[in-house]
């Protein structure tokens, strides 16, 4: 059974640094994609990020280029989300989630799922 847990998340305040971690388990991730999804309160999911498990091949929103940065670890099957200059926008619940395909940006590409961790920064 595939198991994505994400931690990392919490309050911090504009301007400041969070490194999300997303543990994977349960099969061999190494032909598969790895993302981070972000969902802010009244808002629709969107992506943020996504790491190829093989290669490390990244891919990027425009707006997270910059201050985002996604990496893994492939000995401890772990996937890293590095938030810097973070901004009271960047609020919400940030999802891991693994795919055979790399370069999609839609939910429907991703059939598993973390359950979510919260960050909330403030002004």
């Amino acid at each position: 059974q595939v198991q994505l847990i994400e931690s990392g998340g919490g309050l911090v305040q504009a301007g400041g640094s969070l490194r999300l971690s997303c543990a994977a388990s349960g099969r061999t991730f190494s032909d598969y994609t790895m993302a981070w999804f972000r969902q802010a309160p009244g808002k629709e999911r969107e992506f943020v990020a996504a790491i190829r498990w093989s290669g490390g091949n990244t891919y990027y929103t425009d707006s997270q280029k910059g201050r985002f940065a996604i990496s893994r670890d492939n000995t401890k099957n772990t996937v890293y989300l590095q938030m810097n200059s973070l901004k009271p926008e960047d609020t919400a619940v940030y999802y891991c989630a693994a795919s055979l395909s790399f370069g999609r940006r839609q939910e429907a590409w991703y059939p598993y799922w973390g359950q979510g961790t919260q960050v909330t920064v403030s002004s």
